[in-house]
């Protein structure tokens, strides 16, 4: 009977067994359904991201440059160079606690341990530590912490000289490209060639395989400059004495070889550390004596005797009524600081007589003044080798008013900058012929060979040489006893120059109550000029004119410099010093 039933119930078994099976089925073809659609996803849709992924887990890659060029003053002394280091570069996976090795690798390297923690503590494969650590400190961290760390050989800027120099010479980045300055104008010479290292890392993370890979020639190109050194550090300290000694916000001060337009020295204060620029406001880093334009004041009354000459109109000896110091044109009231009444032109330069220039100017007309100064270069770029040169502002003649006219005429109403005045002077000085400022001699290859030489450029002759010499002879009067620039002249040496005390506009584009620059610009010896001095200081406190202020810093940089070259002082003139004193 048991085994009837069993019979019995096993035909309805069977319908049931089957609907299982089936659906056994279709789960796996489901999941082999899925299965191959990820599979055929991953490998058409997500190929190229899982490659990169997967070769970012086993190999890596960084950039560095060759050797950048070293820039040198012209007597080949070092002012930046490249010296090697090591780039530090960390796998945070293989670090099993960051902390305590971020403040390991902090101690040694001199970094901000929380920072380097928070660095660390990532899911990236690889991330940069420092790109310039000492080579012994990175082996030293090397042995320590093994395979953690990948160590690539490179090159860090460095200047030598910390602070001289600095605004000519500008800094790095950490990628080594030139950021300011020459560093930044001459950046494509100077870098040196890309170098890729790429490497190839085992399970456990160890490098087994590295290769490098060029792009260019090698180390970069050299540049000569014209600045010499201790030029260059005359100037500073005399200005930083100048800016302290008179309670200055900020100074400037240049030299430059009048015959060939070179720039032997360019100072600023305050100044900044280029090995450690982020610590220094961005305001320091710039170089005012290309980029900010100011009014020139009373030095621009030189160019205003040369336009006079130019003209015709004028000799030195014409003379000029000055209204006993009170003179209005326009309907503004122009007063001189020492009241006179007749004056020749060669006086109203030496006594920097504001009325007596406006005479001038009215009498020579707006387009004879115009013509001169545009002819100096004023209102265009000299073109020299610096970035983020100023161009300055001197207005058509044809948009100049009656009071325009007259202000111009003393230095109000126009903007010049630095390198633009000593240009201008140095043309004086050069006999009428206006020079190209320059501040590289050569460009060099690694190997020392000139691979290209700048030679002194002519712009143009700007007044005749007769004119020049005329100019020349004005110019000398202002720096004797009974003139406005009398401290400007070292013992032993004859000095022509120009005073400038000129006011700086206030924002609502007045001057009450303004602040001041105080200038002196000018050229030594008188006879044979070897250099060409500017210095402003700007916002003295102590005092404000520019022949007591800016003039005894403009003898300091002339002597000091004369001493450096060997060009020793007129023994009459040291003779005639001696008997004064002897006198007196």
């Amino acid at each position: 009977m048991k085994k009837s039933r069993q019979k019995e119930e096993k035909p309805n078994q069977t319908p049931g067994r089957n609907r299982r099976i089936l659906m056994a089925g279709l789960v796996l073809a489901a999941c082999y359904l899925t299965i191959a659609g990820k599979a055929v996803y991953l490998q058409v849709f997500e190929d190229t991201r899982l490659k990169s992924r997967a070769s970012g887990e086993y190999s890596g890659s960084a950039e560095f440059r060759e050797k950048r060029g070293t820039i040198y003053d012209v007597n080949l002394r070092e002012l930046a160079a490249s010296t090697r280091v090591v780039s530090i570069g960390a796998h945070p996976a293989r670090i099993e606690n960051p902390k305590k090795a971020a403040s390991e690798i902090a101690r040694h390297l001199d970094m901000d341990a929380a920072k380097l923690a928070g660095r660390l503590n990532t899911d990236r494969p690889f991330v940069w530590i420092r790109r310039d650590a000492a080579p012994e400190r990175a082996r030293e961290l090397k042995n320590q912490f093994g395979n953690s760390l990948a160590l690539f050989d490179n090159y860090s800027r460095v200047y030598p000289n910390k602070t001289l120099g600095a605004q000519i010479l500008g800094f790095v980045g950490v990628d080594g490209n030139g950021l300011e300055g020459l560093e930044y104008y001459y950046d494509r010479q100077l870098t040196g060639a890309v170098r890729e290292s790429t490497f190839i890392r085992d399970a456990l993370g160890r490098i087994f395989q590295q290769s490098e890979a060029k792009s260019g020639q090698g180390p970069g190109n050299n540049l000569v400059l014209t600045i010499d050194r201790n030029i260059q550090y005359i100037a500073e300290e005399a200005l930083k004495k100048t800016v302290l000694k008179f309670n200055g916000d900020s100074g400037m001060a240049m030299v430059m070889d009048p015959r060939t337009g070179a720039v032997r020295a360019m100072a600023h204060y305050p100044g900044f550390n280029p090995n450690a620029f982020t610590r220094f406001p961005r305001q320091t880093w710039r170089n005012r004596a290309i980029t900010d334009a100011f009014e020139p004041g009373s030095t621009l009354k030189v160019f205003l005797a040369a336009a006079a000459l130019e003209s015709g109109r004028c000799s030195p000896g014409t003379r000029v009524d000055c209204e006993d110091g009170s003179y209005t044109v326009g309907g503004h009231t122009l007063r001189d600081l020492h009241p006179n009444e007749n004056l020749t032109l060669a006086e109203v330069i030496k006594y920097s007589s504001n009325i007596g220039a406006v005479k001038i100017a009215e009498r020579i007309g707006p387009e004879n003044l115009y013509k001169t100064l545009s002819d100096f270069g004023f209102g265009e770029k000299t073109g020299i080798d610096c970035p983020g040169e100023a161009e300055g502002r001197l207005r058509h003649y044809r948009n100049w008013r009656p009071v325009d006219h007259a202000t111009i005429a003393f230095g109000q109403g126009l903007s010049v900058s630095a390198v633009q005045l000593l240009s201008g002077v140095s043309a004086i000085a050069n006999h009428g012929v206006l020079m190209k400022p320059r501040m590289v001699e050569a460009i060099t290859d690694a190997n020392g060979l000139v691979v290209k030489s700048f030679e002194p450029e002519v712009r143009r002759r700007v007044v005749t040489e007769t004119t020049a010499r005329k100019v020349k002879d004005m110019m000398q009067s202002v720096t004797q006893p009974d003139g406005t620039g009398s401290q400007a002249s070292p013992r032993g040496f004859r000095v022509c120059g120009k005073t400038g005390t000129a006011q700086i506009l206030n924002s609502d584009g007045t001057y009450e109550d303004s602040d001041y620059n105080a200038i002196f610009v000018g050229f030594a010896p008188a006879g044979s000029p070897e250099l060409a001095v500017l210095v402003m200081v700007k916002d003295p406190k102590v005092s404000h004119y520019g022949g007591v202020v800016a003039a005894p810093a403009f003898a300091e940089i002339v002597r000091e410099s004369f001493n450096y070259m060997n060009i020793a002082p007129a023994r009459e003139l040291l003779d005639h010093t001696r008997a004064e004193k002897e006198g007196a």
